[in-house]
């Protein structure tokens, strides 16, 4: 099968967590929020532009939902795979610097989705944590769903792109494992672009699906790092030197305080991990038998009876 009839879809996952970018904004004024989803509006372009069967969607990962920032609603299947014609322009407000249509329909419908989604925003509540295992299985429907759209004689490679802002949620470790296995059965490559701490669960789901793992030293640069590093495919990237793999960090989060920890105990049904023992299960309540070392009994000493 020749490289033309191949399609390679490249599904982005933004953190727009508000707490995160807020405290970033008051104390670091260089690198916002817009100057993010601007880097990731360049790249998709880019990839959009290196072959005319690639594919892309934007997902936004907020606190209180997972929202597609492209494509939206009112994208029709047609346009996606490259066929509408009269819909793509009723999209897009029009290019009045000799841009190509499609990118700019695409760069205003990211711009108008992000926008409303800040906006309408309400931080009241507890939720803080941002949504991402959500995102990544919304990815995952949306890979199968245009997997078996496209034609018979078609192909399509996809991969994610998870630009992590706020700390991991040991909360959401169960449901991410199970994700990244369906990513992996799937053969779906899932990379992560870190900006702030090392998140331990991306560096096993990048080491799983075998993605790459990066952690960005200087954020004003975003841009540079994921078009270097992010936009060449798996096959291209064999030829590219890039930044050795990291140290992955294994450790599992226990089921009963969900701390990460290195030592614990198992169930051996439901394979539930505790960091103390207890006697029963509190995932299938299973009740285990404790072999106790077995009790010597005292010998009785015959007495002596006196001639």
């Amino acid at each position: 099968m020749s490289a033309d009839d191949e399609l390679s879809l490249l599904v982005v996952i933004v953190d727009t967590n508000p707490i995160w970018w807020g405290k970033k904004a008051l104390g670091e004024a260089e690198f916002t929020l817009s100057k993010c989803i601007d880097a990731v509006m360049v790249l998709g372009n880019s990839h959009l532009l290196m072959n005319r069967n690639n594919r892309l969607a934007v997902i936004a990962s907020h606190t209180q939902e997972s929202r597609f920032l492209y494509p939206g609603k009112g994208w029709a299947a047609a346009d996606l795979f490259g066929d509408g014609g009269s819909s793509v322009e009723s999209n897009c407000s029009g290019s009045k610097d000799g841009k190509y249509e499609l990118l700019t329909a695409i760069n205003d419908a990211i711009a108008e989705e992000i926008k409303d989604l800040m906006t309408k925003s309400d931080m009241r509540g507890q939720q803080t944590e941002t949504l991402l295992v959500g995102s990544l299985a919304k990815a995952l429907c949306y890979i199968n769903k245009m997997s078996k759209d496209i034609k018979g004689n078609q192909e399509m490679k996809s991969r994610i792109l998870v630009i992590k802002a706020a700390e991991d949620s040991a909360l959401q470790y169960m449901n991410f494992m199970n994700v990244i296995f369906a990513a992996q059965k799937q053969s779906v490559l899932i990379d992560a672009c870190v900006l702030d701490s090392d998140s331990g669960l991306l560096q096993q789901a990048c080491d799983i699906t075998g993605g790459m793992y990066l952690k960005v030293l200087h954020m004003p640069s975003l841009l540079q790092y994921l078009l270097c590093v992010f936009l060449p495919d798996q096959e291209q990237r064999s030829q590219l030197v890039l930044p050795p793999p990291v140290h992955v960090d294994y450790r599992a989060a226990c089921f009963c305080h969900r701390n990460l920890i290195e030592i614990g105990y198992v169930c051996s049904v439901c394979l539930s991990i505790f960091c103390n023992f207890s006697p029963i299960c509190s995932t299938c309540e299973t009740a285990f038998k404790i072999s106790l070392p077995p009790v010597m009994k005292a010998k009785k000493k015959k007495l002596k009876v006196a001639a």
